[in-house]
């Protein structure tokens, strides 16, 4: 028998599934975050390895009967950053064929397979990515959360501290949010989140966009205002890559991954309706099977003919 492992990993989470030469799911594990670029080498190579060790326990297996593996993960689009993270699993797994590639990469495989689509990813970072019928691929947004991410988790967090710094400054109107976000942080004062956010904003600034969706849908007009801006930036993600693709005006499946949808009544309903106004063709579609199954389904096709991952029009 044969073994497959599949990753799907980002800013706050690893999934992890292994499955049998003919695609069947053994095992399951969820772990820490491992986006690279955002945690680190040391805890993304820990959290890859600690949610294989439980999903090869399950099944009474070792590492060494694995022999292929896909990693999509969050900032692998990367060449030098895929590479590294190549090598830290081939040494774990001598016996295995590695491919490491993005996390859009397998979410879209999710979605659409081989076929043309759109994913729309919203989590701690932000990124669209798409593929045509030509099987071109395109992404916008995905640069880090210091100079793009927008619409995330991740900036959302950030402009709901800076619009309560406002009120307290009374530059600002006034918002519910001032009074959640020491609390739901767990947070004394300002001292101690500016030490919180110095030392790691990843473990501040996304941990505040559920208190931003909570007050949001109870009608906080700044709140609401952060929500309604971060539609409008990720439908822009959406229409830009559809638009380099050339799937404005054909009908095409849009897929929203990652943890920010289905948690706000208003963030999910601006960008529903910018979305249907922008790309009135698209059809909105859940995922038929999990990135990181697709990822282990990706690496048993890879070890049973050539690799099928589009080459991206603007790869970065």
């Amino acid at each position: 028998m044969s073994y497959f492992l599949g990753f799907d990993g980002g800013g706050s989470k690893t999934d992890c599934v292994l499955v049998d030469e003919h695609g069947a799911v053994l095992a399951s594990a969820y772990g820490s975050a491992s986006n690279p670029l955002r945690t680190g080498y040391a805890k993304t190579w820990f959290a890859l390895s600690s949610t294989a060790d439980a999903v090869l326990a399950r099944q009474k297996i070792k590492s060494t009967d694995i022999s292929g593996i896909c990693a999509g993960l969050g900032g692998a689009a990367r060449t030098q950053v895929a590479r590294r993270i190549a090598s830290f699993l081939e040494r774990s797994f001598p016996n295995a064929a590695v491919q490491v590639t993005s996390d859009m990469e397998i979410a879209l495989s999710a979605a659409a397979g081989d076929g043309k689509g759109i994913v729309l990813i919203a989590g701690t970072g932000s990124v669209a990515f798409g593929r045509n019928a030509s099987g071109l691929t395109a992404r916008a947004g995905g640069f880090g959360p210091w100079i793009g991410d927008e619409g995330s988790g991740f900036e959302i967090g950030k402009l709901a501290a800076a619009a309560v710094s406002r009120e307290v400054d009374a530059r600002g109107p006034q918002t519910v949010l001032t009074e959640r976000i020491f609390k739901d942080l767990d947070c004394r004062d300002w001292n101690e989140l500016f030490e919180r956010i110095a030392k790691s904003a990843d473990d501040v600034f996304p941990r505040l966009f559920p208190t931003v969706a909570k007050v949001g849908d109870g009608g906080d007009p700044v709140a609401c205002e952060l929500l309604q801006h971060a539609a409008a930036s990720l439908s822009d993600l959406t229409f830009n890559v559809a638009k380099k693709l050339q799937l404005t005006g054909e009908e095409f499946p849009l897929a929203k991954v990652g943890g920010m949808h289905g948690r706000s009544k208003v963030l999910d309903a601006e960008l529903d309706a910018r979305l249907a106004a922008v790309l009135p063709h698209a059809k909105v579609v859940p995922l038929a099977i999990s990135p990181a199954l697709a990822a282990a389904r990706m690496a048993s096709a890879a070890a049973s003919g050539p690799d099928r991952i589009a080459k991206a029009v603007d790869a970065v």
